[in-house]
């Protein structure tokens, strides 16, 4: 599985982006995919996440009310739409596809990332 993040850039308190994050590979054994963050100093966090089977979404609380995760279908592609962007959104998003794959024993769980996309907002 390969995942690949575009869709960042500069932006204004207030403004809009949308990332794209585009699976290719065994995408049939996708579980979900998550956008996460990381800040300059600080953890990698879960911004959203949406499961496959069900199109079932979690989203951050400081993402609440401002950002939607989806997905298309056709395209193998998950979005992230962020509005009302805050300067303290600022930081490297990254896609994330959490793999299940059922063997006799059980179950095994990989996670593939992207190389991130930077999302700078300016006050």
């Amino acid at each position: 599985v390969q995942v690949v993040e575009s869709g960042g850039g500069l932006v204004q308190a207030g403004g809009s982006l949308r990332l794209s994050c585009v699976a290719s590979g065994s995408i049939s054994n996708i579980n979900s995919i998550g956008w996460y963050r990381q800040a300059p100093g600080k953890e990698r966090e879960l911004v959203a996440s949406i499961l496959l089977e069900n199109r079932r979404t979690n989203y951050a609380d400081s993402a609440k009310g401002r950002f939607t995760i989806s997905r298309d279908n056709a395209e193998n592609t998950v979005y992230l739409q962020m509005n009302s962007l805050k300067p303290e959104d600022t930081a490297v998003y990254y896609c994330n596809a959490h793999v299940i794959v059922y063997i006799i024993e059980g179950k095994s769980e990989f996670d593939y990332w992207g190389q991130g996309t930077q999302v700078t907002v300016s006050s």
